[in-house]
């Protein structure tokens, strides 16, 4: 338009009133070729701007939610795919994406929702949908099951508003570790990475000043930190060799990807595009040195990167699409051959790979796998798995569970003690797309504990019996805890509470009629998932005997014996907790040999009993012995008469007597 010979209110209108349109598409054409060049976190900000000037059409939309998504920023992720999802003739694909931003954010329910939808509108990939509704009701109870371990941010190792990710171990106590923090070379501020809006990826490393504590991290030397791309690294026990990723730029063909810290696919308009490849380097009087490529690197064709080092040094675990992938990205490995050359890279087969993303492997000082995976049923997002074996002869893949899981991205474990501590990298806590290094301690495993209250007394029969003792209220506590926790037995005199294998604990209650009662129990590190805990309460009866199980003497001899012991020191908790209770400890002996003998036998074997409980603090005018003999047979195994030695043992028994309550 020529503005020369129109009126000036004329023009003035055609400015104001073209301008804001104008400037829209500007920021739109900006926005798309940012988008296109995958420089994400610059399209945002253009986007941000076209839209407040034109409402976006579908494209414009779909390719903002699309660049959230691909930075991790699962917040605005879901509410931009909540937009795409509503407008008419968006593709069915989007309602995947939709789930997967819901379960990130830990919606559940709206997640499973979306998942059915997605099934139902593209039936070719009903089977997924129907497992990825089943992996969001595991995240569900995964996330009610007490957890697995302690998970804590490294607050004076991870950089606010920068990614850290992916430590190994480095060196005797230190760790090396990929961040886009940034590093300045000759007083010039890090180049720029368009995807993220940060610094290209660098190697760092840190020195543990104490347990779960870092000293302040340090850039890698520049022969190993390139300009691009530098990450996920690991070293050999001694330190002497270092594996690493590079990124490099190439031209695009079919097969490729365009991130370097996951496999996605390419637009259609870029002509180039990032892979992966794994260098070597040796340390030299204190100085890496020596870097040489991986003999398997083949970036024309594919990518080969997150380079895991055997603690022997001996096998070389990475991540690869190369052809023969199981997956979009597979786990393999190459051992090493005598001439210190790796063999050809081997898949590590089904077991491990799925038809997903396996990535960011490690093996920890006792030969177990520890992996990332998204095609492995999880939590949502990247998950840590684990697996017992060795080379392509992997079993039993597990979960690692909440909070090593979370519904958002978890990867690059490593242990600093295996089996029990160790970090991980992990972006549950970002609102940016960032990710953080935290530190886990592994909690026993957790087991269910199968309470069941008996009462004990003696019958009609005069004999010892244990029968359900409903509605009993039993207080539960931790060793060297001061936290309780309160059950009440129902009509069957059962209920179930939660422990950890491994720790000790206390059960103390009380019902009318009943001693108050005090047991304890050791849940055994290698214990079932279902642990079966019977507490005895005994009933407050005077002159009402009560058999000990399990007070057996030697032969002719009245001594305690450690077994024996166990049981008595029952009965000491059982004074200490009933003051007022004073007994009388009987003793009884079968009926061979004579009656003066067996008397004399059985008093001293109940006096022996009473001296142990004197020793262990119970006062001694509580306490009575008094020998039987063979006068009390609970059975017909009299002089002369045969019978099997456990009818016997019956007679051969040690009771306790109320007297006085």
């Amino acid at each position: 338009m020529k503005l020369k010979n129109i009126p000036l209110y004329l023009a003035a209108a055609a400015v104001l009133g073209f301008s804001p349109v104008a400037q829209g598409q500007s920021s739109l054409r900006k926005a798309h070729k940012h988008y296109d060049n995958y420089e994400f976190a610059l399209a945002l900000p253009a986007y941000k701007e076209a839209i407040q000037k034109r409402k976006p059409d579908l494209p414009t939309v779909e390719r903002i939610a699309t660049a959230y998504r691909l930075t991790r920023q699962n917040q605005q992720a879901e509410t931009w795919y909540g937009k795409v999802v509503a407008m008419p003739g968006r593709p069915p694909m989007n309602l995947l994406y939709y789930a997967e931003a819901l379960r990130s954010n830990g919606k559940f329910i709206e997640a499973k929702e979306q998942y059915m939808q997605w099934g139902e509108e593209m039936p070719e990939y009903a089977e997924r949908a129907q497992q990825l509704m089943e992996a969001t009701d595991l995240s569900m109870r995964l996330m009610k099951q007490p957890a697995v371990a302690e998970v804590t941010p490294l607050t004076t190792l991870n950089m606010p508003g920068a990614s850290d990710f992916s430590p190994m171990q480095y060196g005797s106590n230190g760790i090396i570790f990929t961040s886009d923090r940034g590093v300045q070379k000759e007083g010039k501020d890090a180049k720029v990475y368009g995807w993220t809006g940060r610094p290209y990826l660098q190697l760092f490393i840190a020195q543990e000043m104490g347990e779960g504590a870092y000293g302040r991290p340090q850039p890698l030397q520049e022969v190993i930190n390139a300009d691009y791309h530098n990450a996920t690294a690991s070293t050999v026990k001694d330190g002497g060799k270092l594996y690493f990723t590079r990124t490099k730029m190439v031209p695009a063909l079919d097969n490729v990807n365009a991130d370097p810290t996951s496999w996605v696919e390419k637009n259609t308009n870029q002509n180039l595009v990032n892979r992966l490849e794994i260098y070597a380097a040796e340390r030299q009087g204190g100085s890496w040195t020596n870097i040489e490529p991986f003999e398997y690197n083949k970036v024309e064709e594919y990518s080969v990167g997150h380079p895991a080092v055997s603690p022997d040094g001996q096998v070389l675990y990475f991540v690869s699409d190369m052809p023969g992938s199981l997956g979009d990205t597979d786990i393999y490995y190459s051992t090493r051959k005598a001439d210190g050359t790796w063999s050809e890279p081997v898949n590590a087969g089904p077991v491990i790979n799925t038809s997903g993303r396996e990535s960011f492997p490690y093996v920890d000082a006792n030969g177990k796998l520890y992996f990332a995976s998204e095609g492995h049923v999880g939590m949502g997002g990247m998950d840590i798995f684990s697996a017992e074996g060795e080379l392509g002869k992997w079993r039993d893949v597990k979960n690692l569970g909440y909070p090593i899981n979370t519904p958002q991205n978890d990867y690059g474990i490593m242990f600093t003690e295996p089996g029990k501590r160790g970090l991980l990298s992990s972006n549950r806590d970002s609102q940016n797309g960032t990710e953080d290094i935290y530190a886990f301690n592994i909690l026993q495993k957790p087991v269910v504990l199968a309470i069941t209250t008996l009462g004990r007394y003696q019958n009609k029969l005069k004999q010892t019996v244990q029968d359900p003792l409903p509605n009993t209220r039993v207080m539960m506590s931790q060793k060297n805890s001061k936290d309780s926790t309160v059950v009440i037995t129902d009509e069957k005199a059962q209920t179930f509470a939660d422990a950890r294998a491994g720790n000790s604990y206390t059960f103390t209650g009380s019902k009318i009629g009943f001693l108050k009662m005090e047991s304890g129990i050791e849940v055994p590190a290698t214990a079932s998932d279902t642990v079966q805990v019977a507490l005895v309460f005994d009933k407050n009866e005077v002159e009402k005997a009560i058999v000990l199980e399990n007070i057996y003497y030697d032969l002719d001899k009245w001594d305690i014996r450690p077994d024996a012991a166990k049981e008595l020191d029952k009965l000491v908790t059982l004074l200490k907790n009933n003051p007022a209770v004073e007994i009388e400890m009987g003793a009884h002996t079968d009926s061979r040999e004579s009656q003066q003998y067996n008397q004399l036998l059985s008093e001293r074997r109940a006096q022996a009993a009473v001296d142990y409980l004197v020793s262990k603090g119970i006062e001694r005018n509580r306490l009575t012995a008094k020998g039987y003999g063979k006068t009390r047979l609970v059975n017909k195994c009299a002089d002369g008469v045969q019978c099997p030695e456990e009818e016997h043992q019956k007679n051969r028994r040690t009771e306790f007597m109320i007297k006085k309550n």
